[in-house]
């Protein structure tokens, strides 16, 4: 006769630590690569133009000359770069190919604040290229020395620029930046005080050509 099956108490099972490094991991993933700054700085710009724009015409131009610069163009740059062998890997680890392709992102910026300033957009649009262009200029400066964390800068100054516009509401967005900086520190790319030095340029970036365009 077979022994009977032991009853159930209720009781579940511990989830195995393995497992929960497993889940944080990925989550620390999926944070890094949604908000990634290509991503980050998208966001941002369909916010500008709309804020800016007169009609929809306006809008999709300024979307367009903002996201080439900001997003589009440099994504496609660093996948051109993985896809022939020249950077190891999509987030650039090793430090002397960031500071080379940071290089060509500060053209890129650069170029976009000159475009939108030609065009004679709205002062917003051309402070905001303006921000991401110096704090791209700073980030390759620092890169040679140290790896400051950029997925901070690109989560910061975008929050940033969402609170001048917005003022308290989107306060509850901060929240955004503690778990990408963990989401970094977690997967070994950075150092708490890279992510920290990452954000307060990030900010500072932001404030500084908003003030220099009397825009605060």
């Amino acid at each position: 006769m077979r022994p009977l099956p032991a009853p159930e108490t209720g009781a579940r099972k511990p989830v195995p630590l393995s497992r929960r490094r497993r889940v944080a991991t990925d989550m620390a993933r999926l944070f890094s690569t949604v908000l990634n700054p290509f991503l980050t700085a998208l966001a941002l710009f369909v916010v500008l133009a709309h804020v800016c724009a007169k009609d929809t015409r306006s809008f999709w131009f300024y979307l367009f000359v903002s996201t080439f610069f900001t997003s589009i163009g440099p994504m496609l740059y660093v996948l051109w770069l993985y896809s022939t062998d020249r950077i190891a890997d999509l987030e650039m680890s090793i430090r002397s190919e960031r500071e080379r392709v940071f290089g060509v992102f500060v053209i890129f910026y650069s170029a976009g604040a000159a475009a939108l300033w030609l065009l004679h957009a709205p002062a917003l649009l051309v402070a905001s290229m303006g921000g991401y262009a110096t704090a791209t200029l700073v980030t390759q400066y620092i890169t040679r020395y140290w790896k400051i964390s950029t997925h901070a800068i690109g989560i910061t100054a975008p929050l940033v620029a969402l609170i001048y516009l917005y003022g308290q509401q989107p306060l509850p967005f901060l929240v955004l930046i503690p778990i990408v900086g963990w989401s970094r520190v977690y997967l070994k790319a950075h150092t708490p005080l890279q992510v920290i030095a990452g954000s307060a340029l990030g900010a500072g970036s932001v404030l500084l050509f908003y003030r220099f365009f009397h825009l605060i």
